[in-house]
């Protein structure tokens, strides 16, 4: 889950200097959207199933529901994007109490794709990603600073497709933006927000928030996280309440679970899912040569640069022999006038039947 490889990475105080990381970056088992993108060239799947248990005490219903939700997500043309697809397809049996009915829907409970984009990386600058060498308290408790955020937004549209029995009267497309936001607070624990308004310009928008705080153990390829939704609609309004774990079994495969429900009964909620995460890496890092680096560009000193201050210094050298300053003179070796003049010379001595000269 996307917890799981930032926890991993800062408990081992590694620098990123980029979205990608040496892990995958999945955004299960919750429902909040990670900060970060997956990478330039990445691909990852997120796929999972699903039971929810739904009863409605004022319609006197109770419903079984199964499906799956799978995302897909690719880091396009640089670090901070990334496109991504999202789908939830389900069945729900239905039983009305009052009448001795049933009734089967089955569709799309979300299908929609966007782009996220991160406008602020907290911890891009090498500086921040450096440990205190003179405080284990700065470098393991909570501070207040630490509650400073990455942050990235989002835009997208929802999609309904043919005659869906979940959003009747929706219109095909209808746009969804969203702000997420990423803190450490610890080398342990990260804190991810996101303010979502979707379905806008239906007769029935929607504003919703997610807040997940995740916690990595000692041994960092497993996780756990507690994760608060809140939901306002006319259609549906609700709070829910989900945790799990999560385990990594390599760099790019990741197995998750969790568990969550409802506050209210109408409808009450229970539900589970188990999934996993799988990348495709196909990221290649790319690297300035050296004398084009900025201060601090691929993890390098913060310093200006070493070889043209080294420059400077051999120009400056070379002036002051030139003026008689008394500085040691220094061999350049002949320059390309001096080896073109040598050049003829030794062609001459040749013809004369001469010695060569050795330069």
């Amino acid at each position: 889950m996307k917890q799981l490889v930032h926890l991993i990475v800062f408990s081992f105080s590694i620098s990123t200097f980029s979205q990608y990381t040496d892990v995958i970056n999945s955004n299960r088992p919750g429902l909040s959207v990670s900060a970060y993108a997956v990478g330039k060239n990445v691909v990852q799947a997120e796929m999972g199933v699903f039971y929810e248990q739904q009863d409605h005490n004022l319609l006197n219903t109770q419903s079984n529901i199964w499906g799956t939700n799978i995302s897909l997500r690719y880091g396009l043309l640089f670090e901070e994007l990334e496109l991504n697809w999202e789908g939830t397809f389900q069945n729900q049996n239905i039983t009305f109490a009052n009448f001795g009915t049933e009734e089967s829907r089955t569709n799309f409970g979300m299908n929609r794709l966007g782009l996220k984009f991160l406008i602020y990386d907290r911890y891009k600058a090498p500086e921040r990603n450096k440990p205190n060498l003179y405080s284990w308290r700065a470098n393991n408790l909570f501070q207040l600073k630490n509650l400073i955020p990455s942050v990235s937004v989002y835009a997208g549209a929802n999609f309904v497709l043919g005659d869906n029995p979940f959003f009747a009267g929706d219109p095909t497309i209808s746009p969804r933006i969203m702000v997420a936001t990423q803190s450490r607070l610890t080398p342990r624990f990260v804190l991810i927000s996101n303010i979502a308004y979707d379905r806008i310009g239906t007769d029935f928008p929607e504003w919703s928030y997610l807040v997940s705080l995740s916690h990595a153990f000692r041994n960092p390829k497993w996780s756990v996280f507690v994760e608060n939704q809140g939901i306002d609609s006319d259609r549906y309004s609700d709070i829910l309440l989900r945790s799990g774990v999560a385990h990594l079994f390599n760099e790019n495969l990741q197995a998750d679970i969790n568990l969550g429900a409802s506050f209210k009964n109408n409808p009450s909620r229970i539900f589970v899912t188990m999934g996993a995460s799988y990348r495709f890496d196909f990221h290649k890092d790319t690297f300035k040569p050296i004398d084009e680096q900025k201060a601090g560009e691929n993890g390098g000193p913060i310093q200006k640069n070493s070889m043209k201050k080294k420059e400077r210094e051999e120009r400056k050298k070379l002036k002051r022999s030139k003026n008689g300053s008394g500085a040691e003179d220094i061999d350049l070796g002949p320059t390309k006038k001096q080896l073109r003049k040598l050049k003829k010379e030794e062609k001459k001595k040749k013809s004369r039947g001469g010695g060569t000269i050795a330069f």
